[in-house]
């Protein structure tokens, strides 16, 4: 079986996690279109409308994306997922002021932060279920980011 360093894997992760939420590095994002960037754009009235007119608003879709971060760190820390209630802030994050904008881009800035310490302070990927969890932030992430910006195509056409 082949094994791979866990700081090629740990360097690697950090650079998917940088183009995803702050820097792209033409991995899979176009120029100037990772989460930061593309909520920089974003003011509360536009962060208030549904997702396609019938889903959760794109403020509901940033404070999913700093909740799930919060989920997974918790997981990797202690080796076990809690139950949470994904629905909640689906059902609860609409309107938003621009404060409450601001503390929810805040919110996913701090989570983000707390994984990349977590990430970098890991000397080791020793579980799958480490590991995957640290793929699924990418791809999780990637995956809101993808419904923020289509929900932008009809808003600021």
């Amino acid at each position: 079986m082949s094994t791979i360093q866990s700081e090629h894997f740990t360097k690697a992760l950090l650079m998917l996690l940088d183009e995803a939420f702050d820097t792209v590095h033409g991995a899979f994002l176009d120029k100037n279109t990772s989460l930061f960037e593309t909520l920089a754009g974003i003011s509360a009235s536009e962060a208030s409308i549904p997702v396609g007119g019938k889903c959760a608003t794109l403020a509901a879709q940033v404070k999913h994306v700093a909740f799930y971060l919060d989920v997974i760190e918790k997981g990797l820390r202690e080796s076990s997922y809690p139950k949470v209630d994904w629905g909640e802030i689906w059902r609860t994050v609409n309107r938003v002021t621009p404060e409450e904008w601001q503390a929810i881009q805040d919110e996913l800035r701090a989570s983000y932060n707390r994984i990349l310490d977590l990430i970098r302070d890991t000397p080791a990927w020793s579980s799958d279920a480490q590991i995957g969890g640290a793929i699924a932030i990418v791809a999780h992430t990637a995956y809101h980011l993808g419904e923020i910006r289509q929900a932008l195509c009809t808003l600021k056409p």
